[in-house]
């Protein structure tokens, strides 16, 4: 059963997370660390604080004044002040602190101010970025003091996947070495420069990430989702967000933005998700037993008739891959009722379908679904790029999760521009689609929920503040990321025939364009 609770906060959820907000009295400061500063405080504080988070780059110089922020005046020498890196100088006359940091010198540093006389203290975090392109460039030294960069976290491979099998590879992130396994994943970005990545950790030393996406913690496996054919860095982010929004009793795959290097070398931007399979099923509640099916070509289109070829399919599963469940796949009855879905869809009346559809399936999943791809434009993801589960030791009801969407928000999966004025419905793709808006119990309350859904949760006010939101996280390291991978994607061969790249300043004007178009154009039709 789903809770009452419906969608309408979802947004405004992911708002707060990625929107910048005050700091509260007696929390954390914008120094890095605590302050005890406030309008009542007694005379006499000095409440000390050094700025930042302090970011550079390696070879760039950063100067920052340590001091109090009250009218107490307080010699220099007053404050005892640690953890400098090496090389950066304090003046206590003026309270300067001045840092060149060499190339050898990428880290995270915690800098302790001090002041006895009051017995306050505080922390200033100084963050230097690996200068990659430099020709004297030194490797980061020490990953378990790289935690982050440009205020996103880290993840390090100390080997590069070069297979779609996966191999051992010792993984850090803020500061635990994970011995974990990773491989290559996806199908067009298995020839990118810039691969995606599946990881796959141990069952006693799970991923743990407290802080991004609400909490990104006990993870068995993760995707590093290559930001290669996307220069606005947010396209797989928001579709994720997007459908997430829709409905909390949805199954919601998280993602977070992070940094990637590997054998020491700076790898750029990725988007991390989630890994739908069975502990993912397990965490959300579901049974680790039950089937999942990934469908990866158009066949998957709940219909007898193949999209790709014309004339009946061979098979009712045509287009599927079972990932989880018994019997295996390439056994008998591995897709018995994943069969038996698309058979009821694809030749059921219209009275035994729209009596019997929701005793099949989480039926406002299906119909999210249809929501969302539409209203991203999302044409490879309307049939194809989807996971379907089915726990028959339940309800026995499938259930729908999105995948990929590197097609979407105005570009094709080659990255050709799409318009956003434009009508699809994709009942031509999926037959589940066309079932929902042919019946006339079905498809005007459908129609209606869209127009709702359009004035409160995927407003237009909401998206782009969205947008706004992984921007301001993750600016300065996708300007990093152009700068490593910038040219090899407007000299990518598949995307030889494009003549209107733009830089990633130029592609976010064109995502904030797009959305504003679509959002009007989905409010006409809706």
């Amino acid at each position: 059963m789903r809770p009452l609770l419906r969608s309408t906060a979802r947004l405004t959820l992911l708002l707060g997370a990625l929107l910048p907000s005050a700091c509260a009295d007696d929390t954390e400061s914008a120094t890095g660390g605590p302050t005890t500063h406030t309008a009542s405080d007694p005379p006499g504080l000095c409440a000390p604080s050094g700025g930042g988070p302090h970011w550079l780059r390696e070879g760039e110089t950063l100067t920052f004044t340590i001091g109090c922020t009250t009218s107490l005046s307080l010699d220099g020498t007053a404050l005892e002040i640690t953890g400098l890196p090496p090389g950066a100088t304090h003046d206590p006359a003026t309270g300067e602190v001045r840092f060149t940091p060499a190339l050898d010198q990428a880290a995270v540093y915690d800098v302790t101010v001090h002041v006895p006389a009051t017995d306050e203290t505080t922390h200033v975090k100084i963050g230097v970025a690996d200068a990659w392109d430099d020709p004297a460039n030194i490797p980061v030294l020490d990953p378990a003091r790289y935690g982050e960069e440009y205020g996103l976290p880290v993840l390090f491979l100390d080997r590069r996947p070069l297979t779609e099998e996966y191999d051992a590879n010792t993984i850090t992130y803020r500061g635990h070495a994970y011995l974990a396994e990773a491989k290559l994943r996806g199908a067009s970005s298995l020839s990118y420069p810039k691969n995606s990545y599946t990881l796959k950790f141990a069952k006693d030393d799970r991923f743990q990430e407290p802080d991004e996406a609400f909490g990104f913690t006990d993870r068995r496996k993760l995707v590093l989702i290559s930001t290669f054919d996307d220069n606005s860095y947010v396209r797989q982010r928001l579709a994720y967000d997007l459908w997430n929004a829709l409905d909390p009793a949805h199954l919601q795959i998280k993602t977070y933005s992070a940094v990637v290097y590997i054998e020491g070398a700076y790898w750029g931007l990725y988007t991390v998700a989630d890994h739908p399979d069975k502990d993912f099923m397990e965490a959300h509640g579901y049974s680790e037993d039950g089937n999942l099916y990934k469908a990866i070509d158009h066949d998957a289109n709940f219909d007898r008739i193949s999209i790709q070829y014309g004339g009946e399919k061979s098979t009712l599963h045509d287009g599927y891959e079972k990932k989880e469940g018994l019997p295996l796949e390439g056994e008998p009855g591995a897709f018995a009722d994943l069969e038996a879905l698309v058979d009821f869809v694809a030749t059921s009346d219209s009275a035994t379908f729209t009596s019997g559809i929701a005793s099949r399936i989480d039926q406002r999943d299906y119909e999210d679904w249809w929501i969302f791809v539409t209203f991203i434009l999302g044409s490879d993801s309307a049939g194809k790029n989807s996971y379907h589960y089915r726990d028959p030791t339940t309800d026995g009801v499938f259930r729908y999760m999105p995948w990929d969407f590197n097609d979407s928000f105005g570009q094709t999966w080659q990255t050709a521009r799409a318009s956003a004025s434009t009508f699809r419905d994709y009942t031509d793709m999926n037959r589940l689609f066309e079932r929902f808006l042919e019946e006339p119990t079905l498809g005007p309350a459908l129609r209606a929920r869209y127009a709702d859904v359009l004035r409160t949760i995927y407003t237009e006010e909401a998206i782009q503040a969205l947008v706004t939101g992984y921007i301001d996280r993750i600016d300065a390291s996708a300007r990093r990321d152009e700068h490593r991978w910038g040219e090899a994607y407007r000299t990518y061969g598949d995307w030889s025939f494009r003549t209107d790249f733009t830089t990633y300043d130029e592609e976010l004007a064109y995502l904030r364009a797009w959305l504003t178009e679509r959002w009007q154009f989905q409010a006409a039709t809706y």
